[in-house]
Protein backbone atom coordinates (compact mmCIF):
# COMPACT_ATOMS: atom_id res chain seq x y z
CA UNK A 1 0.00 0.00 0.00
CA UNK A 2 1.32 3.47 -0.90
CA UNK A 3 2.15 5.77 1.98
CA UNK A 4 -0.16 8.33 0.40
CA UNK A 5 -3.11 5.97 0.78
CA UNK A 6 -5.00 6.37 4.00
CA UNK A 7 -5.71 3.16 5.94
CA UNK A 8 -9.39 2.36 6.22
CA UNK A 9 -10.87 1.81 9.68
CA UNK A 10 -11.74 -1.70 10.70
CA UNK A 11 -14.91 -2.71 12.50
CA UNK A 12 -14.74 -2.11 16.26
CA UNK A 13 -13.59 -5.14 18.18
CA UNK A 14 -15.95 -6.69 20.68
CA UNK A 15 -15.57 -5.37 24.19
CA UNK A 16 -16.11 -7.44 27.31
CA UNK A 17 -16.07 -5.87 30.73
CA UNK A 18 -14.14 -7.96 33.28
CA UNK A 19 -16.19 -10.72 34.87
CA UNK A 20 -17.00 -10.17 38.52
CA UNK A 21 -18.34 -12.23 41.41
CA UNK A 22 -20.94 -11.13 43.95
CA UNK A 23 -20.80 -12.32 47.55
CA UNK A 24 -22.92 -11.50 50.60
CA UNK A 25 -21.32 -11.71 54.04
CA UNK A 26 -23.13 -12.79 57.20
CA UNK A 27 -23.16 -9.19 58.51
CA UNK A 28 -25.04 -7.95 55.43
CA UNK A 29 -22.10 -6.37 53.60
CA UNK A 30 -21.93 -7.01 49.87
CA UNK A 31 -18.62 -7.89 48.17
CA UNK A 32 -17.85 -7.61 44.44
CA UNK A 33 -14.62 -9.18 43.16
CA UNK A 34 -13.27 -8.71 39.62
CA UNK A 35 -10.09 -10.78 39.05
CA UNK A 36 -7.72 -9.14 36.55
CA UNK A 37 -4.26 -10.63 36.44
CA UNK A 38 -2.44 -8.26 34.07
CA UNK A 39 -0.46 -6.64 36.88
CA UNK A 40 0.24 -7.64 40.51
CA UNK A 41 -1.87 -4.85 41.97
CA UNK A 42 -5.26 -4.65 43.65
CA UNK A 43 -7.73 -1.80 44.10
CA UNK A 44 -10.07 -1.91 47.10
CA UNK A 45 -13.06 0.43 47.08
CA UNK A 46 -15.75 0.58 49.75
CA UNK A 47 -18.97 2.30 48.64
CA UNK A 48 -21.26 3.43 51.46
CA UNK A 49 -24.75 4.91 51.28
CA UNK A 50 -23.54 7.97 53.17
CA UNK A 51 -23.50 10.77 50.59
CA UNK A 52 -24.86 14.28 50.74
CA UNK A 53 -28.49 13.18 50.36
CA UNK A 54 -28.18 11.22 53.64
CA UNK A 55 -27.31 14.27 55.74
CA UNK A 56 -29.60 15.44 58.56
CA UNK A 57 -31.19 18.83 57.91
CA UNK A 58 -28.96 21.64 59.15
CA UNK A 59 -25.80 19.53 58.88
CA UNK A 60 -25.03 20.18 55.22
CA UNK A 61 -21.43 19.22 54.52
CA UNK A 62 -21.18 16.51 57.16
CA UNK A 63 -20.97 13.68 54.60
CA UNK A 64 -17.88 15.17 53.00
CA UNK A 65 -16.34 16.13 56.35
CA UNK A 66 -16.84 12.61 57.70
CA UNK A 67 -15.36 10.95 54.62
CA UNK A 68 -12.32 13.23 54.57
CA UNK A 69 -11.69 12.66 58.30
CA UNK A 70 -11.74 8.86 58.13
CA UNK A 71 -7.97 8.53 57.70
CA UNK A 72 -7.11 11.04 60.45
CA UNK A 73 -6.63 8.28 63.01
CA UNK A 74 -7.56 4.76 64.11
CA UNK A 75 -7.25 2.97 67.46
CA UNK A 76 -3.75 1.81 66.42
CA UNK A 77 -2.35 4.88 64.65
CA UNK A 78 -2.84 8.61 64.60
CA UNK A 79 -3.26 10.21 61.18
CA UNK A 80 0.41 10.90 60.56
CA UNK A 81 1.55 7.45 61.68
CA UNK A 82 -1.16 5.80 59.58
CA UNK A 83 -0.06 7.74 56.50
CA UNK A 84 3.58 6.75 57.08
CA UNK A 85 2.71 3.10 57.59
CA UNK A 86 0.54 2.88 54.48
CA UNK A 87 3.25 4.62 52.45
CA UNK A 88 5.65 1.96 53.72
CA UNK A 89 3.28 -0.57 52.12
CA UNK A 90 3.29 1.42 48.89
CA UNK A 91 -0.22 2.79 49.14
CA UNK A 92 -2.50 5.34 50.77
CA UNK A 93 -6.09 5.17 51.94
CA UNK A 94 -8.53 8.03 51.69
CA UNK A 95 -12.22 8.85 51.84
CA UNK A 96 -14.45 10.99 49.68
CA UNK A 97 -18.16 11.76 49.41
CA UNK A 98 -20.52 12.54 46.55
CA UNK A 99 -24.23 13.20 46.47
CA UNK A 100 -25.28 9.53 46.45
CA UNK A 101 -22.48 7.76 48.33
CA UNK A 102 -19.26 7.99 50.27
CA UNK A 103 -16.21 5.89 49.46
CA UNK A 104 -12.91 4.67 50.87
CA UNK A 105 -10.22 3.55 48.43
CA UNK A 106 -6.68 2.22 48.10
CA UNK A 107 -4.55 0.54 45.42
CA UNK A 108 -1.78 -1.73 46.63
CA UNK A 109 0.65 -4.40 45.45
CA UNK A 110 -0.85 -7.88 45.70
CA UNK A 111 1.84 -9.01 48.17
CA UNK A 112 0.84 -6.22 50.60
CA UNK A 113 -2.93 -6.58 50.25
CA UNK A 114 -3.75 -8.49 53.43
CA UNK A 115 -1.59 -6.32 55.66
CA UNK A 116 -2.92 -3.10 54.11
CA UNK A 117 -6.53 -4.31 54.25
CA UNK A 118 -6.40 -4.61 58.05
CA UNK A 119 -5.74 -0.86 58.27
CA UNK A 120 -8.17 -0.08 55.45
CA UNK A 121 -10.87 -1.84 57.49
CA UNK A 122 -10.01 0.17 60.61
CA UNK A 123 -10.28 3.42 58.65
CA UNK A 124 -13.71 2.36 57.41
CA UNK A 125 -15.10 0.92 60.66
CA UNK A 126 -13.24 2.52 63.58
CA UNK A 127 -11.96 6.03 62.78
CA UNK A 128 -11.20 8.12 65.87
CA UNK A 129 -12.07 11.54 64.40
CA UNK A 130 -9.68 13.63 66.54
CA UNK A 131 -10.99 17.11 67.28
CA UNK A 132 -7.93 18.98 65.87
CA UNK A 133 -8.34 17.17 62.55
CA UNK A 134 -12.06 17.95 62.39
CA UNK A 135 -11.40 21.63 63.09
CA UNK A 136 -8.62 21.73 60.47
CA UNK A 137 -10.86 20.22 57.81
CA UNK A 138 -13.64 22.65 58.70
CA UNK A 139 -11.22 25.56 58.37
CA UNK A 140 -10.12 24.26 54.97
CA UNK A 141 -13.73 24.21 53.81
CA UNK A 142 -14.34 27.73 55.11
CA UNK A 143 -11.27 28.96 53.22
CA UNK A 144 -12.52 27.17 50.10
CA UNK A 145 -15.87 28.93 50.37
CA UNK A 146 -14.17 32.31 50.64
CA UNK A 147 -12.17 31.53 47.52
CA UNK A 148 -15.31 30.49 45.63
CA UNK A 149 -16.90 33.88 46.35
CA UNK A 150 -14.02 35.56 44.55
CA UNK A 151 -13.93 33.06 41.65
CA UNK A 152 -16.81 33.68 39.20
CA UNK A 153 -16.75 30.24 37.59
CA UNK A 154 -17.28 28.20 40.74
CA UNK A 155 -19.60 30.85 42.14
CA UNK A 156 -21.81 30.52 39.06
CA UNK A 157 -21.98 26.74 39.47
CA UNK A 158 -23.08 27.01 43.09
CA UNK A 159 -25.54 29.83 42.49
CA UNK A 160 -27.12 27.96 39.58
CA UNK A 161 -27.92 24.93 41.75
CA UNK A 162 -29.22 27.21 44.50
CA UNK A 163 -31.50 28.96 42.03
CA UNK A 164 -33.06 26.03 40.18
CA UNK A 165 -33.98 23.74 43.11
CA UNK A 166 -36.89 24.03 45.52
CA UNK A 167 -36.19 25.59 48.91
CA UNK A 168 -36.65 22.20 50.59
CA UNK A 169 -34.14 20.41 48.34
CA UNK A 170 -30.70 19.42 49.64
CA UNK A 171 -29.41 20.01 46.12
CA UNK A 172 -29.79 23.79 46.55
CA UNK A 173 -26.76 23.93 48.82
CA UNK A 174 -23.23 22.85 47.91
CA UNK A 175 -22.16 19.29 48.68
CA UNK A 176 -19.41 20.51 50.99
CA UNK A 177 -21.84 22.68 52.96
CA UNK A 178 -22.16 26.41 53.52
CA UNK A 179 -20.15 28.63 55.84
CA UNK A 180 -23.03 28.56 58.30
CA UNK A 181 -23.65 24.80 58.24
CA UNK A 182 -19.97 23.82 58.35
CA UNK A 183 -19.34 26.22 61.21
CA UNK A 184 -21.91 24.37 63.32
CA UNK A 185 -20.53 20.87 62.71
CA UNK A 186 -18.77 19.17 65.63
CA UNK A 187 -16.86 15.98 66.28
CA UNK A 188 -19.95 14.59 68.03
CA UNK A 189 -22.02 15.21 64.91
CA UNK A 190 -19.41 13.47 62.74
CA UNK A 191 -19.30 10.47 65.09
CA UNK A 192 -23.10 10.27 65.05
CA UNK A 193 -23.27 10.46 61.24
CA UNK A 194 -20.64 7.75 60.91
CA UNK A 195 -22.49 5.52 63.37
CA UNK A 196 -25.80 6.04 61.57
CA UNK A 197 -24.68 5.55 57.96
CA UNK A 198 -21.42 3.55 57.95
CA UNK A 199 -23.00 0.16 58.54
CA UNK A 200 -22.32 -3.17 56.80
CA UNK A 201 -25.80 -3.29 55.25
CA UNK A 202 -25.11 0.07 53.56
CA UNK A 203 -21.65 -0.92 52.31
CA UNK A 204 -20.44 -2.67 49.17
CA UNK A 205 -16.77 -3.65 49.09
CA UNK A 206 -15.30 -3.81 45.58
CA UNK A 207 -11.98 -5.58 45.01
CA UNK A 208 -10.36 -5.54 41.55
CA UNK A 209 -6.98 -6.94 40.54
CA UNK A 210 -4.68 -9.89 40.97
CA UNK A 211 -6.99 -11.82 43.31
CA UNK A 212 -9.50 -14.66 43.41
CA UNK A 213 -13.04 -14.27 44.77
CA UNK A 214 -12.84 -17.05 47.36
CA UNK A 215 -9.60 -15.71 48.84
CA UNK A 216 -11.00 -12.19 49.01
CA UNK A 217 -14.15 -13.40 50.75
CA UNK A 218 -12.07 -15.22 53.37
CA UNK A 219 -9.87 -12.17 53.94
CA UNK A 220 -12.79 -9.76 54.27
CA UNK A 221 -14.81 -12.08 56.50
CA UNK A 222 -11.85 -12.68 58.82
CA UNK A 223 -11.09 -8.97 59.11
CA UNK A 224 -14.62 -7.61 59.40
CA UNK A 225 -16.45 -10.48 61.07
CA UNK A 226 -17.06 -8.35 64.18
CA UNK A 227 -18.55 -5.43 62.26
CA UNK A 228 -22.30 -5.54 62.77
CA UNK A 229 -25.06 -2.99 62.94
CA UNK A 230 -28.67 -2.16 62.10
CA UNK A 231 -30.05 -2.10 58.58
CA UNK A 232 -29.75 1.39 57.07
CA UNK A 233 -32.63 2.76 54.96
CA UNK A 234 -31.64 4.04 51.52
CA UNK A 235 -31.11 7.79 51.41
CA UNK A 236 -32.97 10.03 48.96
CA UNK A 237 -33.45 13.72 48.23
CA UNK A 238 -36.14 16.13 47.09
CA UNK A 239 -35.33 17.08 43.48
CA UNK A 240 -38.28 19.41 42.84
CA UNK A 241 -37.56 22.56 40.79
CA UNK A 242 -37.96 26.00 42.32
CA UNK A 243 -40.22 27.14 39.47
CA UNK A 244 -41.54 25.96 36.11
CA UNK A 245 -41.46 29.31 34.29
CA UNK A 246 -38.51 31.18 32.81
CA UNK A 247 -36.49 33.53 34.99
CA UNK A 248 -33.06 35.15 35.32
CA UNK A 249 -30.83 35.75 38.32
CA UNK A 250 -27.93 38.19 38.16
CA UNK A 251 -25.24 37.71 40.78
CA UNK A 252 -23.35 40.96 41.26
CA UNK A 253 -19.62 40.86 40.54
CA UNK A 254 -18.59 44.49 40.29
CA UNK A 255 -16.13 45.44 37.54
CA UNK A 256 -15.97 41.84 36.26
CA UNK A 257 -14.75 41.94 32.64
CA UNK A 258 -16.62 38.72 31.87
CA UNK A 259 -20.00 37.20 32.55
CA UNK A 260 -20.26 33.60 33.68
CA UNK A 261 -23.42 32.14 32.12
CA UNK A 262 -25.36 29.10 33.32
CA UNK A 263 -28.52 28.17 31.43
CA UNK A 264 -30.62 25.11 32.23
CA UNK A 265 -32.98 23.47 34.71
CA UNK A 266 -33.47 20.36 36.85
CA UNK A 267 -32.66 17.32 34.71
CA UNK A 268 -33.51 13.61 35.06
CA UNK A 269 -32.30 10.72 37.24
CA UNK A 270 -29.43 8.46 36.16
CA UNK A 271 -31.73 5.46 35.71
CA UNK A 272 -34.11 7.20 33.29
CA UNK A 273 -34.94 4.88 30.35
CA UNK A 274 -33.93 7.63 27.89
CA UNK A 275 -30.35 7.67 29.23
CA UNK A 276 -28.69 6.73 25.93
CA UNK A 277 -30.79 9.06 23.80
CA UNK A 278 -30.16 11.90 26.26
CA UNK A 279 -26.41 11.18 26.25
CA UNK A 280 -26.21 11.37 22.46
CA UNK A 281 -28.44 14.45 22.38
CA UNK A 282 -26.25 16.23 24.92
CA UNK A 283 -23.08 15.26 23.03
CA UNK A 284 -24.43 16.98 19.91
CA UNK A 285 -25.72 20.01 21.80
CA UNK A 286 -22.73 20.75 24.04
CA UNK A 287 -20.99 17.61 25.24
CA UNK A 288 -18.18 17.50 22.65
CA UNK A 289 -15.73 20.12 21.38
CA UNK A 290 -17.46 19.89 17.99
CA UNK A 291 -20.89 20.41 19.57
CA UNK A 292 -23.38 22.96 18.33
CA UNK A 293 -23.13 25.35 21.28
CA UNK A 294 -19.33 25.44 21.17
CA UNK A 295 -19.15 25.85 17.39
CA UNK A 296 -21.67 28.67 17.56
CA UNK A 297 -20.32 30.67 20.48
CA UNK A 298 -16.61 29.98 19.95
CA UNK A 299 -16.07 29.39 16.24
CA UNK A 300 -18.86 31.34 14.54
CA UNK A 301 -19.07 34.34 16.87
CA UNK A 302 -15.84 34.40 18.87
CA UNK A 303 -17.72 35.05 22.12
CA UNK A 304 -15.85 32.52 24.25
CA UNK A 305 -12.94 30.11 24.49
CA UNK A 306 -15.37 27.28 25.14
CA UNK A 307 -18.99 26.40 25.87
CA UNK A 308 -20.44 23.08 26.97
CA UNK A 309 -23.53 21.34 28.30
CA UNK A 310 -23.98 18.45 30.71
CA UNK A 311 -26.47 16.38 32.65
CA UNK A 312 -25.21 15.79 36.19
CA UNK A 313 -26.27 12.18 36.77
CA UNK A 314 -27.54 11.34 40.25
CA UNK A 315 -30.05 8.90 41.79
CA UNK A 316 -32.52 11.75 41.82
CA UNK A 317 -32.65 14.44 39.14
CA UNK A 318 -29.42 16.39 38.94
CA UNK A 319 -29.05 19.65 37.03
CA UNK A 320 -28.91 20.05 33.26
CA UNK A 321 -26.73 23.06 32.51
CA UNK A 322 -25.13 24.88 29.59
CA UNK A 323 -22.12 26.90 30.75
CA UNK A 324 -19.71 29.42 29.31
CA UNK A 325 -17.89 32.70 30.05
CA UNK A 326 -18.14 35.68 27.71
CA UNK A 327 -17.13 39.35 27.68
CA UNK A 328 -19.70 41.55 29.41
CA UNK A 329 -20.72 43.39 26.22
CA UNK A 330 -21.77 40.16 24.48
CA UNK A 331 -23.62 38.61 27.42
CA UNK A 332 -27.08 38.93 25.88
CA UNK A 333 -26.03 37.92 22.33
CA UNK A 334 -24.39 34.81 23.82
CA UNK A 335 -27.59 33.97 25.69
CA UNK A 336 -29.63 34.46 22.52
CA UNK A 337 -27.38 32.21 20.45
CA UNK A 338 -27.44 29.53 23.14
CA UNK A 339 -31.22 29.58 23.31
CA UNK A 340 -31.33 29.43 19.51
CA UNK A 341 -29.32 26.18 19.61
CA UNK A 342 -31.59 24.81 22.35
CA UNK A 343 -34.71 25.55 20.28
CA UNK A 344 -33.12 24.05 17.14
CA UNK A 345 -32.24 20.88 19.04
CA UNK A 346 -35.84 20.54 20.22
CA UNK A 347 -37.49 21.28 16.88
CA UNK A 348 -35.26 19.80 14.15
CA UNK A 349 -33.69 16.36 13.73
CA UNK A 350 -29.91 16.28 14.02
CA UNK A 351 -27.99 15.18 10.92
CA UNK A 352 -26.83 11.61 10.35
CA UNK A 353 -23.24 12.88 10.43
CA UNK A 354 -23.77 14.45 13.87
CA UNK A 355 -25.29 11.22 15.11
CA UNK A 356 -22.44 9.17 13.67
CA UNK A 357 -19.79 11.44 15.18
CA UNK A 358 -21.37 11.28 18.65
CA UNK A 359 -21.98 7.52 18.68
CA UNK A 360 -18.53 6.76 17.21
CA UNK A 361 -16.78 8.94 19.77
CA UNK A 362 -18.71 7.72 22.79
CA UNK A 363 -18.45 4.11 21.71
CA UNK A 364 -14.81 4.44 20.73
CA UNK A 365 -13.53 5.94 23.97
CA UNK A 366 -15.64 3.64 26.11
CA UNK A 367 -13.25 0.64 26.36
CA UNK A 368 -10.17 2.73 27.20
CA UNK A 369 -11.96 4.15 30.24
CA UNK A 370 -11.62 0.80 32.00
CA UNK A 371 -7.98 -0.18 31.59
CA UNK A 372 -6.86 0.14 35.23
CA UNK A 373 -8.00 -1.61 38.38
CA UNK A 374 -9.13 1.70 39.86
CA UNK A 375 -11.25 2.51 36.79
CA UNK A 376 -12.88 -0.93 36.84
CA UNK A 377 -13.64 -0.54 40.55
CA UNK A 378 -15.22 2.86 39.88
CA UNK A 379 -17.36 1.34 37.14
CA UNK A 380 -18.57 -1.36 39.53
CA UNK A 381 -19.33 1.36 42.07
CA UNK A 382 -21.58 3.00 39.47
CA UNK A 383 -23.44 -0.30 39.00
CA UNK A 384 -23.89 -0.50 42.77
CA UNK A 385 -24.99 3.07 43.40
CA UNK A 386 -27.57 3.17 40.62
CA UNK A 387 -28.65 -0.48 40.64
CA UNK A 388 -27.72 -1.01 36.98
CA UNK A 389 -27.90 -4.49 35.41
CA UNK A 390 -24.78 -6.67 35.42
CA UNK A 391 -24.42 -6.57 31.62
CA UNK A 392 -24.52 -2.75 31.52
CA UNK A 393 -20.95 -2.34 30.28
CA UNK A 394 -21.00 -5.31 27.91
CA UNK A 395 -24.04 -3.92 26.09
CA UNK A 396 -23.18 -0.20 26.38
CA UNK A 397 -21.80 0.30 22.87
CA UNK A 398 -24.59 -1.73 21.28
CA UNK A 399 -27.26 0.35 22.97
CA UNK A 400 -25.45 3.61 22.22
CA UNK A 401 -25.20 2.65 18.53
CA UNK A 402 -28.91 1.80 18.46
CA UNK A 403 -29.93 5.43 19.15
CA UNK A 404 -31.56 7.02 16.09
CA UNK A 405 -32.05 10.57 14.89
CA UNK A 406 -35.71 10.33 15.94
CA UNK A 407 -34.70 9.10 19.42
CA UNK A 408 -32.50 12.17 19.85
CA UNK A 409 -35.27 14.53 18.76
CA UNK A 410 -37.74 12.91 21.16
CA UNK A 411 -35.22 13.12 24.02
CA UNK A 412 -34.51 16.79 23.31
CA UNK A 413 -38.20 17.65 23.15
CA UNK A 414 -38.97 15.74 26.36
CA UNK A 415 -35.98 16.59 28.51
CA UNK A 416 -34.87 20.10 27.49
CA UNK A 417 -37.63 22.20 28.96
CA UNK A 418 -37.51 25.44 27.02
CA UNK A 419 -40.47 27.00 28.84
CA UNK A 420 -38.91 26.47 32.28
CA UNK A 421 -35.32 27.37 31.40
CA UNK A 422 -33.42 29.26 34.10
CA UNK A 423 -30.51 31.65 33.56
CA UNK A 424 -27.88 32.59 36.14
CA UNK A 425 -25.31 35.26 35.27
CA UNK A 426 -22.36 36.22 37.45
CA UNK A 427 -21.09 39.56 36.23
CA UNK A 428 -20.94 43.35 36.37
CA UNK A 429 -24.44 44.65 37.14
CA UNK A 430 -23.71 48.08 35.70
CA UNK A 431 -22.75 46.60 32.33
CA UNK A 432 -25.31 43.84 31.89
CA UNK A 433 -28.46 44.53 33.92
CA UNK A 434 -30.26 46.67 31.35
CA UNK A 435 -29.52 44.34 28.40
CA UNK A 436 -30.73 41.35 30.46
CA UNK A 437 -33.97 43.15 31.34
CA UNK A 438 -34.46 44.09 27.69
CA UNK A 439 -33.99 40.46 26.66
CA UNK A 440 -37.58 39.75 27.72
CA UNK A 441 -36.72 36.22 28.77
CA UNK A 442 -38.42 36.36 32.17
CA UNK A 443 -38.36 38.19 35.49
CA UNK A 444 -34.89 39.28 36.62
CA UNK A 445 -33.71 39.45 40.21
CA UNK A 446 -30.32 40.68 41.38
CA UNK A 447 -28.41 39.30 44.36
CA UNK A 448 -24.99 39.61 45.95
CA UNK A 449 -22.65 36.63 46.36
Amino acid sequence: MSRSTRPTPESPREYHFPKFDRRLLANGMKVLVAPTHNLPIVTVLAVIDAGGVAEPAGQEGIAELTARALNEGTPKYDGEALTDYMEHLGTSVGGAAGWDSASVAMTVLRENLENAFVHFAEVLVAPTFPVPAIERLKAERQAELMQIESEPRELADEKFDEYIYDLASRFRLPLGGTAESVGKLSRDAVVAFHAARYQPSATTLIVVGDVEADAVERMVAATLEGWTGPRVPAASANDSPARVTRSIRLVRKSDAPQSELRIGHVGVPRTHPDYFSITIMNAVLGGLFSSRVNLNLREAHGYTYGASSAFDWRREAGPFVIGTAVASDVTVPAVQETLKEVDRMRSEPISESELSLATSYLGGVFPIRYETTAAIATALATLTIYGLPEDWYDTYRERMSAVTVDDVLRAAHAHIKSDSMQIVVVGDEAAIREPLEALGFGPLDVVSP
